[in-house]
């Protein structure tokens, strides 16, 4: 018997069929089930392609089937043997290679598995924690198997083509000088200099636009950044980003890359999306449309604003959220009047006051009846002019449903934003594997802090738009937009990037109006300012969130299910045991007083 490697084995587990009847073969792979059948032994084997069966008859010499009958689940086996086909009473269409089996003639045992802690199926009902603990056993299930090769295919061709268009990839530093602001960092202590910490880079958006500098020109980078945020559904302690950065471009230059790279990986992982080219659609639109500036264009259900018809329309609770300038906004869902029975619609009500949702005070709701006349909440409020009005404002027909809340602005755009969403859900108007893609352009370019001061919507980098410049500084700040724009999939923000600052005057200016003084602005970036003063094109980038986008393409619930590692949600590593605790004479070599419970020696 011999010791077959990947080089000997002639398929995979996934691509023998009755073309290949006759043909001696060599598969390498895990026990994925075993069946004694009088005289005969049934074994699925498995690789990360698929499963094929073998058949162990009792007529081979040698103790060939009694091996056989020993095999345990996730033994790990190669064997020698010819394929036949199974015929049509016993062919399967649940596999691949349900039309045949290979007749084995040698078993090679390669290691014995202990009993398993939960089973190598995807129907399993193991905790995420035993699965994380055993990361490497959930890895063998097929479809996080499915995940991760379709993640890697996707990062190849994104490499393909941005290496096919002259892009450079280069490595930057993961430990990095700790700047405050944005994401809380990690530190890292130095032991040469006692008393001092890296960062761990949150991103390389210094470092690539000294590259533009350096005259690169196109860089790009498949890059790990980390940021210590609590993690959740879509975020994790450690992330990986799609990251660019070309010279002498604008925003359309960059956007216009990005959809066709985009466009090509999908292609390549056999996707596609609704329409091409992507839409674009200004931050203020998306919010008065959607309520957030990530919307989900999939499906209609847009919000309409009836702030107007409020204040007139004799229902007092909306003529005082006028009054009081608050925001309403309504949503008509198109003949669903029989759907929203009134458990259903106190259900919804229930729904927007929750606080994750937003916290509405309350929900309106009006159903427009064969004879004209709405139902509902206010209807007794509604004159037949008044009922009109909002008919025609919210283009409302027999059969269908309007849903109204009124209350301070951001708490209206994020209780329909949620609504909208959680409605298409229930209704189940999302069409499934459907993909709509569109930019987000001309964000804010400050936003107050929760002290009241002025700080980046971006980073202190982002270019304003031209035609904003003079008001830097003035009291319509509020006003300035920028050069900014971020890519959104299926309501989900998977990138973003900017038009970045070359022009010291500019960048003067935008650092005064975020309160930055000089001194402060030459410790927190000196080496970047410095590096401007000698030449820097103008320049632009982009990022993507390939953990997110992975998610996206797969149909996954979470980002674990695509990173082969991933943390839980405490940020542990549950397979490992990190984080853990540290010798004392490692503290100490590093300058750092002892913690209150240190590894003795």
């Amino acid at each position: 018997m011999s010791d077959y490697t990947l080089r000997d084995r002639t398929h995979n587990c996934n691509s023998l069929t009755s073309r290949d009847a006759g043909k001696e073969v060599i598969l390498i792979g895990w026990v994925a089930s075993r069946r004694n059948l009088g005289g005969a032994v049934f074994v699925d084997l498995r690789d990360r392609e698929g499963i094929t069966q073998l058949v162990f008859l009792q007529e081979k010499e040698g103790d060939l089937q009694s091996r056989a009958q020993q095999l345990r689940y996730e033994d790990v086996v190669s064997v020698r043997g010819t394929v036949i086909s199974r015929g049509d009473k016993n062919k399967t269409g649940k596999i691949k290679t349900g039309e045949i089996e290979v007749d084995v003639s040698e078993l090679n045992i390669y290691s014995r598995s202990e009993p398993l802690p939960f089973p190598i199926r995807d129907d399993i009902s193991s905790t995420l924690e035993t699965r994380l603990k055993y990361r490497y056993l959930d890895l063998r299930r097929t479809s996080v198997q499915k995940n991760l090769i379709m993640r890697s295919k996707f990062v190849s061709a994104i490499r393909k083509y941005l290496t096919g268009d002259g892009f450079l990839e280069i490595e930057t530093p993961y430990m990095v000088k700790y700047t405050p602001g944005g994401a809380r960092n990690f530190l890292v202590p130095s032991r040469l200099n006692q008393g001092q910490f890296y960062a761990l880079a949150e991103s390389p958006q210094i470092y690539k636009q000294l590259l533009m500098v350096a005259g690169m020109e196109k860089y790009f980078q498949i890059a790990k950044c980390f940021r210590d945020e609590d993690p959740r559904q879509d975020r994790q302690l450690e992330f990986t980003q799609i990251d660019l950065e070309m010279s002498f471009a604008d925003e359309n230059d960059i956007m216009n890359l990005v959809e066709a790279m985009i466009i090509q990986a999908f292609t390549e992982t056999g996707l596609k999306f609704n329409s091409v080219p992507f839409q674009k659609m200004e931050w203020e639109q998306a919010m008065s449309l959607y309520g957030c500036d990530k919307p989900d264009t999939r499906f209609g259900i847009p919000h309409v604003n009836l702030n107007k018809f409020a204040s007139e329309s004799g229902i007092g609770i909306l003529e005082k959220a006028a009054q009081n300038s608050f925001l309403v906004k309504g949503i008509c869902i198109p003949k669903s009047a029989s759907f929203f029975s009134r458990k259903k619609i106190d259900e919804l009500t229930e729904f927007v006051k929750k606080e994750e949702i937003g916290q509405a005070k309350g929900l309106i709701w009006l159903k427009l009846g064969a004879d004209g006349a709405f139902t509902g909440s206010v209807a007794k409020f509604l004159t037949p002019e008044k009922t009109e009005i909002l008919k025609n404002t919210m283009s409302v027909e027999v059969d269908d449903t309007v849903f109204i809340v009124a209350d301070e602005t951001a708490v209206t755009h994020k209780v329909m934003d949620n609504l909208r969403r959680h409605i298409a859900k229930i209704l189940n108007i999302i069409p499934p594997g459907s993909f709509s893609a569109l930019w987000v352009t001309r964000f804010p370019m400050f936003e107050k802090s929760s002290e009241g001061q002025w700080v980046s919507s971006h980073h202190p980098f982002t270019h304003p738009v031209r035609e904003d410049l003079e008001k830097l500084g003035t009291e319509q700040q509020g006003s300035v937009k920028a050069m900014a724009y971020d890519l959104v999939i299926n309501g989900n923000e998977v990138g973003g990037g900017s038009v970045r600052i070359h022009d010291s005057e500019i960048q003067a200016k935008v650092f005064k109006s975020l309160g930055i003084a000089d001194e402060q602005a030459q410790q927190l970036f000196g080496f970047l300012l410095e590096a401007f003063k000698y030449g820097v094109p103008p320049h632009a980038g982009f990022a993507a969130g390939l953990d997110r986008l992975a998610m996206i393409i797969t149909g996954a619930e979470s980002i674990r299910d695509v990173i082969a590692f991933p943390k839980s949600v405490n940020g542990a590593d549950l397979m490992t045991n990190a984080p853990t605790r540290v010798l004392e004479k490692q503290l100490q070599e590093l300058g750092i007083a002892v913690n209150s419970n240190p590894e003795k020696e």
